[in-house]
Order: structure tokens, then C-alpha cells, then sequence
């Protein structure tokens, strides 16, 4: 797929899945192996290799209306600084091109500096939060909710449909969507944390309504990704045990869609929007 000198841009399938969690486990990301079968399943994810050794990853996931998310930017340690991160997002993005989509990205202060010179334009800011130590599991779990209850938000949300992405986390083992008070949210298991996410709600005080629900109910370490623009929930979250691990910066290379109805108090993660 790469005309350019230097190691060759492959396609990955899904025999590569096991590859690529090597390179996220690596980086201390949180990813599954179920994480990358979907991507590797529903998106384009491009690979560099040095003989037989994955070295390199971008992933670009479609949705609808023409929108799609890259990320899954990854390189292993011993060949930084090779322009090869560059190399797989300059072909995502021609990949993007090619197909008419508005491409989305969530970007560290770092990555931002980067896309912003491509023609990416900031959104909104996202706050990566940890509860270290939640509840013993032993609280009563909130309500069960339906799946299209949650579509039918997150789509309002986004601006465009992601029932297959809701859907596929759905029916994941160990996956629960509880709802309370007008709040609604989704919960699935991560290589080494759960994730909330995403998360709506009419106000600050229901979606942490929610969040302590689900902390009591859970053991072990939680991840959460907040909209940075919802000072009250991040406050109560902060102040309720949680930790704010890493900034992201959401941007956008394309068109915007339709103005959103409301925002999320979570997403589902940097690496799915």
C-alpha cells in the first residue's frame, strides 16, 4: 500500500490480532485482544513489519455518515524515531481521503502539536481517570438498561451511528449497561481495568449518581474518560477517590456533523471516540 522507500505499509487481517496487543501491552494501554479483533474486523489497521516482527500499527475505524477514528498509533520501543508513526497515519489519512470521511482523532498534548499542522482542528478535552481501589463487588449493580436505550444517546452524542462499536461491547463477557436516575452507561472489562464509558446523563449529579453505583458494585481498578468541559462531574470525581492519569485532545480533519444534542460525562475511548 506504501510506495515510499523504507519498510513496507501492510494491511493487517485477523491473524494479526495477538501482534498487535504485544505492541498496546507494551505501552501500557488497556486494550483486549477482543479490542483489536474489532478493529481489525470492522476497520482498516495498517502494520509496519521488520522481518517477521510487527513493529508498527495505525488503525482507521469507520462509522457512519462518513466519519471514521484513527488511532491505535504504536511503535515499539527499539524502532522509535524512525518516522514510522508518521508513515501509518499519513496512510490512514489517505485511506480516509480516498473514501470521502471526515477523520477524528483523540491526540496527547504531544500528538496534538502534530495533527494540528495537518489541518485538524480541536473539539473538545478529554480528562483519562483511575479509581484505583473501587468497591468489593458486594453493592447491588444499578438497574440493567437496553442496548438501543444507549444508541439512541450516543447517537445524539456523536452526531452519527455506532451500534455496531455499542453492540460488539455489549455482548462481551463481563459487559453490563446500568441506568439510574436518567443516567446511562456502559461497562466493559480492559486488559488490566474496567472502562466507563460512554456515559450520559442530564446533569453533574446523576452521572456521578451513577458512577458511585457502579464503583460499589465493581472490585478493582476502573478507567474513565471524561469531557473536560463538565467541571461539576470532574470535581466530584476527583473528589470521590478518582485520579486524573493524562489530558486528550479531540480533533477533527473534515467537515463537523450535525451540532450535537448533548455531551457525554464519558466517552467510550480515546481510541473509539
Amino acid at each position: 500500500m506504501d510506495a515510499t522507500d523504507g519498510p513496507r505499509v501492510v494491511q493487517l487481517g485477523l491473524g494479526d490480532a495477538p501482534a498487535c496487543l504485544l505492541l498496546s501491552t507494551e505501552a501500557h494501554w488497556n486494550q483486549s485482544e477482543e479490542d483489536w479483533r474489532f478493529f481489525l474486523r470492522e476497520g482498516v489497521v495498517l502494520g509496519i513489519r521488520d522481518g517477521s516482527q510487527l513493529v508498527a500499527t495505525a488503525a482507521l475505524l469507520p462509522y457512519s455518515d462518513d466519519n471514521a477514528w484513527i488511532s491505535m498509533v504504536l511503535v515499539t520501543t527499539s524502532h522509535h524515531r524512525r518516522g514510522l508513526a508518521t508513515r501509518l497515519v499519513d496512510a490512514c489519512l489517505q485511506t480516509a481521503r480516498k473514501r470521502g470521511l471526515t477523520s477524528w482523532l483523540d491526540a496527547t498534548p504531544a500528538g496534538a502539536a502534530v495533527y494540528g499542522p495537518l489541518g485538524f482542528s480541536p473539539t473538545l478535552q478529554l480528562r483519562r481517570l483511575r479509581l484505583e481501589t473501587s468497591g468489593q463487588g458486594f453493592a447491588p449493580a444499578p438497574l440493567a438498561a437496553p442496548l438501543d436505550a444507549l444508541c439512541a444517546r450516543d447517537r445524539r452524542a456523536a452526531g452519527f451511528d455506532r451500534t455496531a462499536l455499542l453492540s460488539a461491547f455489549a455482548q462481551r463477557p463481563g459487559s453490563r449497561i446500568v441506568s439510574t436516575n436518567g443516567a446511562i452507561a456502559l461497562i466493559r472489562d480492559g486488559r488490566t481495568a474496567r472502562h466507563i464509558g460512554p456515559l450520559f446523563a442530564n446533569d453533574a449529579t446523576g452521572a456521578l449518581a451513577l458512577v458511585d453505583a457502579i464503583t460499589r458494585s465493581e472490585s478493582g481498578p476502573i478507567l474513565l474518560d471524561a469531557v473536560a468541559s463538565h467541571d461539576a462531574f470532574l470535581a466530584g470525581l476527583t473528589k470521590a477517590g478518582w485520579t486524573i492519569e493524562r489530558p486528550f485532545q479531540r480533533m477533527r480533519l473534515g467537515l463537523a456533523p450535525a451540532a450535537s444534542a448533548e455531551l457525554p460525562f464519558a466517552v467510550a475511548g480515546p481510541e473509539f471516540g
